[in-house]
């Protein structure tokens, strides 16, 4: 598995020391339900650990949940509610939220108010080095003491402060410098430490919480690309002043979800909630619409968008349907099939080693079922809706019945009298009319499969 990392810029190898890979994605800040945008790196990252525990290695996921933050405590506020039981009640929302996408559990999902103390142990270590200061109770990372600061976005210093999300304060050595511990306010949640009470700063707990659960170097570090600067530029100098090590292999950042070209915020209104939009098109349309784009590309959002990916999730369980009717013992009568399907196996697994090229991966499914549609033979198809199946499974798709289109007991009885009309008309030799029947069920999604037996119908969404 070669992985486009962030801070190299280009494909790097991934290869854990003892066969576990030790993984950090960048959780939710629970203030409010996830949007569809947020979504993104929760599916991607999700389907990237199933392909590689599929290929043998043990996956430590680690993703946080920011349960403290300004967000957090200004929705309280406005609601009138304590800050830890809002941020409880939407970790839940979180979780529910994340079965309805489809997506795993991670291996351990740290709230950072569980880790505050072992936050103040890593903050006063820096200070104790010389890479942090206190200034009446806030203490501050002096950025300046990190040379590589800056490695991971690229960004000149001017360009660090033009894009450095930091509150003017004249009390700061330098303007980027960032808060580790940020001093007591009235009205909100705070925590003891030697500088006096407060809180945690946000660039921290991430830090904290993946060093103590997955050691002082990590195999992957993931997130969406909007977090690369400030929040992961900060992660990293913290870690690496504090242990001299490398903190991260491999970067990775997945593109944004946009609207129209901008990209999806709640704070630019042009947004959806994860679980209407999942109500709306199905776990697996909303999976395959994430997949069938490259992780590192922005993505744009629309409903037509979503109603493509539902149909191409429609036709591959109507295939599966109608292949997994042929007996259990069938076998392909072309002999070159199985080969076909073995070298698309090998291809499908070189898209997904070459920097998680799910959309190459999708297209060798769909060319699966391509060649198999060619073949009047149920072995053939039998063989391709096993491969499917078992192709697809890494990236938590096809597993299930499916949700192809039903018919109305009516409905069906009127096709069935239409499919033996027409095939009255071909016993009297009227082929234009049967022909053009069968035209005018295409159009309507409805395909007529002529066979020894007769003639069959399906839907085809």
């Amino acid at each position: 598995m070669r992985l486009y990392s962030t801070l190299s810029r280009r494909l790097e190898e991934l290869a854990p020391a003892d066969g576990t890979v030790r993984m950090y994605v960048c959780g939710p800040t629970v203030y409010d339900l996830i949007h569809i945008g947020n979504a993104r790196p929760f599916i991607v990252f999700d389907a990237l650990r199933r392909v590689l525990e599929a290929q043998g290695l043990r996956v430590l996921y680690v993703q946080n949940v920011t349960d403290v933050d300004d967000k957090i405590i200004r929705r309280a506020q406005e609601e009138g509610r304590d800050p830890a039981e809002l941020a409880l009640h939407y970790t839940q929302e979180y979780f529910a939220d994340l079965e309805r996408l489809g997506v795993r559990p991670p291996t351990y999902s740290p709230p950072a108010t569980a880790f505050i103390p072992r936050m103040v142990e890593f903050v006063q270590r820096l200070v104790e080095k010389g890479h942090a200061y206190v200034v009446d109770g806030d203490v501050y990372f002096s950025v300046r003491t990190y040379p590589g600061y800056g490695e991971l976005s690229g960004r000149s210093a001017e360009e660090q402060r033009a894009g450095a999300r930091v509150e003017v304060d004249e009390r700061k050595r330098d303007p980027l410098d960032f808060a580790l511990w940020k001093r007591a306010k009235p009205g909100e949640p705070v925590w003891p430490s030697p500088w006096g009470p407060g809180r945690p700063g946000w660039h921290t707990e991430c830090v904290v919480m993946s060093m103590y659960l997955l050691g002082e170097t990590l195999d992957i570090h993931a997130g969406g690309n909007d977090l690369i600067f400030p929040h992961h530029e900060n992660e990293r100098a913290q870690a690496e002043s504090l242990t001299g090590k490398t903190f991260v292999r491999i970067w990775l950042h997945n593109g944004m979800l946009t609207v129209r070209g901008e990209k999806m915020a709640k704070s630019l209104g042009n947004f959806y909630y994860a679980r209407d939009v999942v109500r709306l098109f199905g776990t697996e349309a909303v999976r395959y619409f994430y997949l069938s784009r490259h992780w590192r590309k922005p993505l744009d959002f629309s409903f037509e968008a979503l109603e493509e990916a539902k149909a191409a999730v429609g036709r591959v369980y109507n295939f599966l349907a109608e292949a997994e009717r042929a007996p259990a013992e069938a076998q392909p009568q072309d002999l070159h099939f199985p080969a076909f399907l073995a070298e698309a196996e090998r291809r499908f697994w070189r898209e997904l080693e070459d920097d998680f090229n799910t959309p190459g991966a999708l297209a060798v499914i769909q060319e699966i079922l391509g060649e198999a549609y060619k073949r009047a033979d149920p072995g053939a198809w039998r063989a391709a809706a096993e491969a499917v199946r078992r192709l697809a499974r890494p990236l938590g798709l096809f597993q299930g019945t499916g949700s192809a289109p039903e018919l109305g007991k009516l409905s069906e009885e009127l096709l069935n009298l239409v499919v033996e009309l027409r095939a009255q008309l071909r016993k009297e030799k009227n082929f234009a009319l049967a022909d053009k029947i069968r035209e005018k069920l295409g159009q309507l999604g409805v395909e007529l499969r002529d066979g020894p037996e007769g003639t069959r119908w399906v839907l085809r969404v």
